[in-house]
């Protein structure tokens, strides 16, 4: 039975341990290919830096290349994080990837910098005061709305003739999904690794929504973390690759993606415990029927209009078995002209 949401899924192009990074690379455009098929409705890559085992650093290239290798399915940025750019440069790739791939592609904009303090200074990020103001001049180059004194006024963005794709505001709290509204975005929650309930923020969202172009009335997007297996054991097996990986991670020691078989053997120190048992209550890990049931009940709780997946699994072939699985129990019907 089809659920009262949309389904989609976030790649963070893992790397895991065993594989090379082109084989990673290589995977997510196979990923694409199959949420293409399977009917997913898009598939945003996140941007992170600084992190061995994750390779989604520069997702406008991994948005041309999926975009590329697919027919329906929407690609977009999970998000970018605008504080690491200067945004002449953003509106520059999101117009070109617009006009190479019309009506397919999604900008997602996050305030969060992507990596730690060293790949910041590394960067040359802004601070997270002057989101808002790296956000309004983005608006400005692309709606050509700098006053005629600012310096900026004489630069005509390239290429030109076409706008910006759809904008969405990723975030975690009132705040942000407030401003969302009002500038007429979408609003993606990030419940996959925030502990904050969603459906404030979505109430939030929809009392302050301003109509746009782009969004004639508001959508919400809830993005969650979870791993779907045949039976509960075997996802549970599989998800210790995530939990061992992130424990480590957090605790400073900064590896590739390890598999199940060494994450459950592995022994942790106390703190590396705490983390996982911190973290894991945004994981969410079972059997077809299991994920069904907590997925459709978180997305009626928070108000959901779509549900977006991200998995990590060590086996790549398994990762896309567990996107197959939540989209057939899920009632997602795949298209037929793949």
């Amino acid at each position: 039975m089809p659920k009262p949401f949309t389904l989609s899924l976030q790649d963070l192009a893992p790397i895991a341990e065993g594989t090379s990074t082109q084989q990673a690379m290589a995977e997510t455009v196979l990923l694409a290919r199959e949420a293409d098929r399977l009917g997913y409705t898009r598939l945003w890559y996140a941007e992170h830096h600084g992190m061995p085992s994750i390779a989604s650093s520069v997702p406008e290239i991994l948005i041309a290349s999926a975009a590329a290798a697919t027919r329906e399915l929407r690609i977009g940025s999970g998000g970018v994080m605008l504080l690491n750019h200067v945004p002449l440069r953003i509106a520059e790739a999101y117009r070109t990837l617009e006009a190479l791939h019309p009506g397919r592609i999604d900008l997602g904009l996050g305030r969060a910098p992507g990596g730690d303090g060293y790949a910041m200074r590394a960067l040359k990020s802004g601070s997270g005061e002057e989101f808002s103001a790296y956000l309004a001049e983005l608006m400005a180059f692309d709606e050509e709305s700098f006053p005629p004194d600012h310096p900026f006024s004489r630069v005509p963005v390239s290429p030109g003739g076409i706008t910006l794709p759809p904008k969405w505001l990723l975030g975690s709290s009132g705040a942000s999904a407030q401003a969302a509204g009002q500038l007429g975005f979408g609003y993606a929650f990030a419940a996959h690794f925030s502990h904050t309930p969603a459906a404030p923020a979505f109430a939030a969202y929809r009392q302050a929504f301003q109509l746009s172009a782009d969004f004639p009335e508001p959508k919400t997007i809830l993005c969650l973390s979870a791993i779907c297996a045949p039976t509960e054991d075997e996802a549970r097996f599989l998800a210790t690759s995530q939990a061992v990986s992130w424990a480590l991670f957090v605790t400073g020691e900064q590896r590739h993606l390890m598999p199940p078989e060494e994450a459950s053997a592995r022994a942790l120190s106390p703190q590396q415990q705490q983390v996982i048992e911190h973290q894991s209550s945004l994981w969410l890990v079972g059997s077809p029927e299991q994920m069904a049931e907590v997925i459709t009940e978180k997305a009626r709780a928070a108000g959901a209009d779509e549900v977006m997946i991200t998995t990590t699994i060590h086996d790549y072939a398994l990762r896309r078995r567990s996107f197959a699985l939540l989209a057939e129990t899920l009632g997602i019907a795949p298209r037929m002209s793949h």
